[in-house]
């Protein structure tokens, strides 16, 4: 890990200054780079040199984003992507090969679920899934071919805790790679390297932008495993444009004081819908009642800012709440500044079937809020007068 605390990582790791002595990093829009002669091009492609080619390989801005979160997740290296779909996609597309086999969490975002089911079944690479809440089951499902062991904690929208610790154990007892979604706890709250991940993948879109601007995805790791993606993904093209990648490591300086304020205010509304009388149950990995309350408090640093909780009165009470908010955003986003609620069951997860949603605890009152930095009386007001 780094000498430096988190913060001050996060604030003091920049590219080197140019002749300009700038404080604040410029903006390296270009797509392209120049050589001093033929020897110097000549190297630069046979990689005896390190240095920038062309920015669908590297950019200084990418580096700098890159080399702030591999601080932060405890990784050697990583690449940083356009999405962080194309982080997911670009990582399987890299490691796996035709008649591999994946392990995954039976509660895993809708377009990763889309890629195991619709897409990477085209290349004969196929998914088992475990239930998350049975961690017990997943050597049910592990085939000789089984390649990846992955999982999201907190998952999205049912806001269950994977304990990281067992998953590194399963899959170094089976010689599986160990890949962690962390977008819901970002490298602020929870570090999955450090209880056996291989690779840690984020989507930078979230709260590691934090105020809805701009989309990104990034994925570290070994530098053997890394190796690998980048090769791929610089034949491919999914590279984060230099633009956005400065934004990002711009707001990866306020992260910390961020996620603090996002955590204070979403355990102070889950502790108020907890006591409101038109909520049949709250979800929030701080809250004593969670499921896996031992195990957030062991492996996350705080609770986060999504909490997920079930209305009485099912899909049309969860509908019927959604058109009273006033201030917050109806949106299908998270991460923001601005507080967002979500009606899974008639919006994101609207196509699968009733018994596919209740698998994977989307029940049909089931409502996702992804706690802003609004003044916190401000929020719990709005929520409470739509449960009213």
């Amino acid at each position: 890990m780094s000498k430096n605390n988190f913060e001050t990582e996060a604030i003091r790791t920049q590219l080197e200054r140019s002749q300009f002595l700038e404080h604040s990093a410029p903006l390296y829009l270009t797509s392209s780079y120049v050589f001093e002669d033929a020897e110097d091009m000549r190297a630069s492609f046979a990689e005896e040199k390190e240095r920038n080619i062309y920015s669908r390989f590297t950019n200084p801005n990418t580096s700098e984003f890159v080399d702030k979160i591999c601080k932060m997740e405890g990784a050697e290296a990583g690449y940083a992507f356009a999405t962080g779909m194309s982080a997911i996609f670009s990582t399987f597309a890299a490691l796996l090969n035709a008649g591999d086999h994946i392990v995954s969490s039976r509660s895993v975002f809708g377009s990763t679920h889309g890629l195991f089911t619709k897409y990477l079944p085209k290349w004969n690479i196929t998914t088992s899934y475990f239930d998350g809440n049975n961690l017990d089951s997943i050597e049910d499902v592990i085939q000789p071919n089984t390649k990846i062991l992955y999982a999201e904690s907190p998952t999205n929208p049912a806001i269950d805790i994977l304990d990281l610790e067992y998953l590194g154990k399963i899959a170094k007892k089976h010689n599986l790679l160990l890949v962690i979604d962390n977008c819901f706890a970002t490298p602020y709250l929870q570090n999955p390297i450090q209880f056996g991940a291989d690779l840690v993948i984020h989507s930078a879109t979230k709260l590691i932008d934090g105020q809805g601007r701009v989309l990104g995805g990034v994925t570290v790791g070994s530098k053997a495993l890394i190796r690998e993606i980048y090769l791929f993904s610089r034949n491919t093209g999914p590279a984060l444009s230099p633009f956005n990648a400065w934004v990002l490591s711009k707001s990866l300086e306020t992260l910390a004081v961020r996620l603090d304020r996002h955590c204070e205010n979403a355990e102070k509304v889950a502790l108020f819908l907890q006591s409101h009388a038109n909520v049949n149950l709250v979800k929030y990995p701080f809250l004593k009642s969670h499921p896996q309350y031992e195990i957030a408090k062991k492996q996350m640093k705080k609770g986060g800012n999504i909490v997920a909780f079930e209305v009485k009165g099912g899909i049309e009470a969860g509908r019927n709440f959604l058109n009273k908010i006033q201030m917050a955003t109806l949106s299908a986003n998270l991460g923001d500044t601005r507080t967002i609620v979500t009606h899974p069951a008639s919006t994101t997860h609207s196509k699968l079937t009733e018994a596919d949603r209740l698998e994977v605890g989307i029940t049909d009152g089931l409502v996702r809020v992804s706690v802003g930095l609004e003044n916190v009386d401000d929020i719990i007001n709005d929520l409470k007068q739509a449960l009213d």
